[in-house]
């Protein structure tokens, strides 16, 4: 998922071109494609801002401008990933650009590794979010993801000093002055007898006197495929880049001429 911008087929930019030669030309060339760059960047954050349901400010906000110089005459822009704890947002919006199947989430790899999460199934929101789960873009508070991994004793070997222990568990179910008792629990709905079958599946919790008040917390859906709704080579053109860079090439050569 990327778009990358060089010098070709500009036209009448080309006489303009000719006055120039050596460094001056060159710098003049590496400001107006970082100009058309950020360009074409500002347009990506737009159509992401617009085609997701309220998108998380780290997905608008990686899409990166690797620059030009004088001595690489190329603009780069696609979606970049800094390390950490998030998710490679390559990742997140590759299904988006060319559909097909979302990957699952670290959550998602520890759920079903722990063998709570079944093939074939992914994780989602309740249409209705559980009290102080979610982060009002869609997606679970990582704290509160944390706990419930930890709740389920599904952290891996490496994580495994992060799982709940027995004491923090009893303290979940009794509660706090802050928060309401709560004991989580998996159902399976229909794929599995059981006293939790007339439920949909996926994670739930009971709270209340002796449990009686049940709610979702995160479903299990059926893994399902991603239409393509993004191209970055669309949206590129639909900015009018290569008008706008020699417009910006004129501007830069007059600049560096000192005109």
């Amino acid at each position: 998922m990327r778009v990358e911008l060089r010098l070709d087929g500009l036209g009448e930019v080309r006489e303009t071109l000719a006055k120039l030669s050596g460094k001056q030309a060159r710098t003049a060339y590496a400001a107006a494609l970082n100009d058309a760059g950020f360009q074409v960047r500002r347009a990506m954050r737009n159509e992401i801002s617009s085609v997701f349901d309220r998108p998380t400010p780290y997905v608008v906000n990686s899409v990166f401008v690797r620059q030009a110089t004088a001595e690489r005459l190329s603009v780069a822009i696609e979606p970049t990933y800094y390390g950490g704890k998030g998710i490679d947002p390559q990742q997140i919006l590759q299904a988006q650009e060319f559909g097909g199947a979302r990957r699952d989430k670290r959550s998602e790899v520890a759920l079903r590794r722990a063998g709570i999460l079944p093939a074939g199934f992914q994780t989602a929101i309740p249409r209705v979010p559980f009290p102080g789960s979610d982060d009002a873009r869609g997606n679970l508070r990582g704290s509160f993801l944390v706990q419930l991994i930890a709740y389920f004793q599904a952290f891996g070997e490496q994580g495994y000093s992060a799982n709940m222990t027995a004491r923090r568990r009893a303290t979940l179910h009794r509660g706090t002055k802050r928060q309401t008792g709560r004991r989580y629990f998996v159902a399976y709905g229909r794929l599995r007898s059981g006293p939790t079958a007339h439920l949909s599946p996926g994670i739930w919790a009971a709270q209340g006197t002796h449990g009686v008040d049940l709610r979702p917390v995160l479903m299990f859906v059926r893994i399902g495929a991603y239409r393509s709704r993004l191209s970055m080579e669309s949206i590129a053109e639909r900015s009018g880049v290569d008008e706008y860079l020699q417009r910006r090439l004129r501007f830069r050569i007059r600049q560096v001429a000192g005109e």
